[in-house]
């Protein structure tokens, strides 16, 4: 094998590859020798198949072979030769043309192919010893417990049917067949509590005073910005047979309806909640501490980055963007901005999540993070958990799928890193209002900064 340097100019690397024709031939005399045991020809007993025999019947397929296994292999090994690692998957080209390629697999000819790729930048990691992190930390006050409290037992409330006209606050049962321009787009049958405001304005008003089993007909007009694309801003009709109207039962906060949570009392119900709205103030404390870590890193190195990676990650968040634009009607003027300035701002970000995936994978690498089976099994499962009645056809297709394997173990090595630069950091905890703590966010997501949670490693 001949290796001969065609570029290197910053992280580009061009290589052009030469394997003899001898080589070919050998590694073909071996494939056709293990044929020769395998394969059936009739007139032939089996094991006795001429080797110039299966050379005319099989040569031609079996090269084919031999030089796409030699092309994958030899790119490895010269890469592994020159001690470089590649960004991305090395671009190949065959040199040869149509008549070249034949003498090739027919063995007359030396194999040639040229390998474009870019290196992985070599850099010093900064030291990130002692960086100053402010962790917000929301105490959770007796009254938020008490509000959710409340969500929950409206929840769980018991109705009773009732024969009188529908009041405010009673839930009342229906079918109905919703028309738009003439045409019926649904029929179903459903339940509202009135006053709730869980369907669009001007729905639940005119069931005020509906009894069971008449028919009414209710005249929407759909909000602008309603879900379903076909519905926005158009007036519709349903046509409504009420079936029930229930008045709620009284809510009584006690063990007896702890019990029925499956809890064994209040005080445990209780508990339960606020250790549930801990965990979601803790993971909102989390994304703020890491946002910190992460600006922090990304300012202590710069270095050239290999814009194969920054491309890709580039068209990942574009696309995300474009199909916000056409489904959802987003747009970059009614975000204060121009495609142009979104294009360069979303360069920016992806140049940023590539730095910091270089640099938190070298961390990593340095601190001998790693992510154990059990790690990637609980990510598998928690993947399945959420396709419920599908869950052994997304195992299988992890199964078939390394590369959907490795997206779900690069979150969790992130985590794990950005853990072990945190016990070297500084960390100051500052109380915060639920509101300063959550309006950050939100802030974050207005700059489209959501963008740059993940790294690819």
């Amino acid at each position: 094998m001949q290796i001969s340097e065609t570029l290197s100019e910053g992280l580009k690397r061009g290589l052009t590859v030469t394997i003899p024709a001898s080589e070919l031939d050998a590694r073909l005399s071996e494939r056709l020798d293990q044929l020769k045991s395998q394969v059936r020809i009739k007139g032939f007993r089996p094991g006795k198949v001429p080797v110039s025999h299966l050379r005319r019947v099989y040569g031609k397929a079996a090269m084919a072979e031999i030089v796409q296994g030699l092309v994958g292999e030899t790119a490895q090994q010269a890469l592994s030769d020159r001690g470089e690692r590649a960004a991305m998957q090395p671009k190949v080209e065959m040199t040869e043309d149509e008549a070249e390629a034949v003498e090739v697999l027919e063995g007359r000819a030396d194999l040639t192919f040229t390998l474009e790729y870019e290196v992985l930048p070599t850099y010093e990691l900064a030291d990130f010893k002692g960086l100053k992190i402010e962790r917000p930390i929301v105490e959770v006050a007796d009254e938020e417990v008490e509000a959710r409290l409340n969500q929950v037992a409206e929840s769980a409330r018991s109705y009773e049917p009732v024969e009188r006209p529908a009041q405010n606050g009673d839930r009342v049962s229906f079918e109905y067949s919703a028309k738009t321009d003439g045409e019926v787009f649904e029929e179903s049958s459903t339940a509202i509590v009135l006053g709730s405001g869980q369907f669009v304005p001007g729905f639940e008003d005119q069931l005020v005073g509906a009894k069971s089993g008449e028919k009414k007909v209710v005249e929407i007009t759909f909000p602008d910005d309603y879900g379903a694309e076909n519905l926005k801003g158009k007036p519709a009709t349903f046509d409504i047979s009420v079936t029930e109207v229930a008045q709620p039962g009284e809510i009584v906060l006690d063990d007896a309806f702890a019990t029925r949570l499956g809890l064994e009392s209040i005080d445990k119900l209780r508990a339960t909640i606020r250790q549930q709205i801990e965990s979601e103030y803790g993971r909102a404390t989390r994304q703020h501490v890491k946002r910190q870590l992460l600006d922090q890193l990304d300012q202590k190195h710069t270095f050239t980055l290999p814009q194969n990676l920054v491309e890709q990650e580039f068209d990942n968040i574009w696309r995300q963007v474009m199909h916000d634009v056409e489904h959802h009607g987003k747009s970059f003027e009614a975000e204060g901005t121009t495609e142009e300035a979104a294009r360069a701002e979303y360069r920016g970000i992806a140049e940023r999540r590539v730095r910091l995936g270089l640099v938190l994978s070298k961390i990593g690498e340095t601190a001998e993070v790693t992510v154990t089976d059990e790690e990637l099994q609980g990510a598998l499962f928690e993947q399945a958990r959420r396709y419920r009645g599908q869950e052994r056809e997304v195992l299988e297709y992890y199964r078939k799928n390394p590369d959907a394997v490795q997206a779900l173990r690069a979150p969790i090595f992130e985590e794990k890193v950005v853990d072990y630069v945190l016990e070297f950091a500084d960390i100051t905890d500052k109380t915060v209002t639920k509101e300063e703590l959550l309006a950050e966010e939100e802030e974050e997501h207005e700059h489209h900064h959501h963008h740059d949670d993940d790294h690819d490693h």
